[in-house]
C-alpha cells in the first residue's frame, strides 16, 4: 500500500502542464492542504480548465469527475483521468504520421495567421488521421499531444493574434509542430495511470450537468472589471482542432479566424450572481469548494452570504498568488495582476 501511495505521488510529477489561463498549477498543494482535512471519497471538478486539480487528485486516489464546456480540455481529461490504461503504440504514431488525402482545411482557412505552411499541412495530415481512430482514448491522447503541440509552438499560448509578435525565443517556437506532437505523445503515455477508481470526464455547461460526488470544486471563470474572462477566445485555435470545427461558425471578418464565444453566466456581473446560486442549491448536499479572486465579483463577502444560505459552515482560506497571464509584455509583473486566491468551503 505504501509502495502505491508513493508511486501515486511520484506519478502527478508525469502531469502534461500548460500555460493556461487561471491554472491552478502553482497553488495545487495548497489546495490539497485544505482539501486533505475533509472527509470525501469522490470529487467533482466542475470548470477542470488545465485538469491540473482533477489529475492531483486522481494521484490521491479518489474517484474523479471532471468537466469543462471547451472540448479541449475535455479531451485531457478523458485522456489521462477517466483514461487508466490506453496508450498510443509505436504502431499508432506511425499511423498519425501517415501521409493521406483530405480537404486541407487548415492550409486554406489559417494560412499565414499561426504556423507556416508546412505546420499546417502536418496539422491537416495529423487531424484526418485521428478522425479514423476508433479507439476514444486512443483519439483523446493523440488530440491532447497535438493541442499542446500547438499550444507550446505559440508565444504565450494562446492564438489572439497573428504571426509572432510576442515571440520570445524559446527554442519551442524553433521547433516543427511534428516534432512537438511526436514529444507530447510520449508525455501523455506517461501521464496515463490506473488509480483503482472509475473516473470520468465531461463536456457539459456547469449549470446544465446532472452529476455530484462528495467533494463539489468550482473554479469558474472569473469575473473582474479589468480584464474578460473568454477562454474561447484565447483558444478559438485548438478548440475548433478538436472539434474539428464541426458546429462551429467561423467569423469570417475576424483577422484569426475565431468562432463566436460560448455564452456563458459567468462572463457577466449581471448573471454570475444568479449562476453561483444555481450552483450551490444544485450542489448543498455535497461539500462545496471554491477558488475565487480578490478582485472578482460576486466579492468575498457577498460569497460567503450566498454560500451560508446552503451551508451551516464556511471557511475562507487565503492563498497568496499572483496571476501572471496577460495578452500584453507590459501586464507582466504589473501589480494588478497582485490578487489574494481565496479557497471558500462550505459543509
Amino acid at each position: 500500500m505504501q509502495l502505491a501511495i508513493e508511486t501515486f505521488n511520484d506519478q502527478f510529477s508525469y502531469f502534461p502542464g500548460s500555460r493556461y489561463m487561471g491554472s491552478k498549477n502553482k497553488i495545487i498543494h495548497d489546495l490539497w492542504k485544505h482539501f486533505s482535512d475533509l472527509d470525501f471519497d469522490s470529487f467533482l471538478d466542475l470548470f477542470a480548465g488545465s485538469n491540473v486539480v482533477g489529475y492531483f487528485l486522481k494521484t490521491k486516489g479518489k474517484q474523479v469527475k471532471t468537466n469543462d464546456f471547451m472540448a479541449f480540455s475535455h479531451i485531457t481529461s478523458k485522456a489521462i483521468i477517466e483514461n487508466s490504461h490506453t496508450q498510443l503504440t509505436q504502431e499508432d504514431i506511425e499511423i498519425l504520421l501517415s501521409e493521406n488525402r483530405n480537404n486541407g482545411f487548415i492550409q486554406k482557412t489559417f494560412k499565414d495567421i499561426f504556423y507556416s505552411e508546412d505546420d499546417n499541412i502536418f496539422l491537416d495530415t495529423v487531424r484526418q488521421n485521428i478522425s479514423m481512430f476508433e479507439n476514444e482514448y486512443k483519439a483523446a491522447l493523440a488530440l491532447s499531444a497535438l493541442v499542446r503541440a500547438c499550444k507550446k509552438k505559440r508565444s504565450r499560448g494562446i492564438f489572439t493574434f497573428v504571426g509572432e509578435r510576442y515571440n520570445d525565443g524559446r527554442a519551442d517556437m524553433k521547433r516543427t509542430l511534428r516534432d512537438h506532437f511526436i514529444e507530447n505523445i510520449d508525455l501523455f503515455n506517461k501521464a496515463v495511470f490506473d488509480n483503482g477508481q472509475e473516473n470520468a470526464s465531461y463536456n457539459e455547461r456547469s449549470e446544465m450537468i446532472k452529476v455530484t460526488a462528495d467533494l463539489v470544486y468550482l473554479d469558474p471563470p472569473y469575473f473582474t472589471p479589468k480584464s474578460d474572462n473568454d477562454y474561447a477566445r484565447r483558444y478559438h485555435f485548438v478548440e475548433g482542432l478538436v472539434k474539428n470545427w464541426e458546429g462551429l461558425t467561423i467569423q469570417e471578418h475576424s483577422v484569426v479566424k475565431k468562432f463566436e464565444s460560448y455564452k456563458s453566466p459567468f462572463a457577466k456581473k449581471e448573471t454570475a450572481y444568479s449562476a453561483f446560486e444555481h450552483l450551490f442549491e444544485e450542489h448543498k448536499n455535497s461539500i462545496i469548494a471554491i477558488s475565487y479572486s480578490s478582485n472578482s465579483y460576486p466579492t468575498k463577502e457577498e460569497l460567503i452570504q450566498m454560500l451560508k444560505q446552503f451551508k451551516s459552515s464556511v471557511e475562507v482560506h487565503e492563498i497568496d498568488h499572483t496571476y501572471s497571464f496577460g495578452n500584453q509584455n507590459h501586464k507582466i509583473g504589473n501589480q494588478n495582476n497582485r490578487v489574494k486566491e481565496y479557497l471558500f468551503i462550505g459543509k
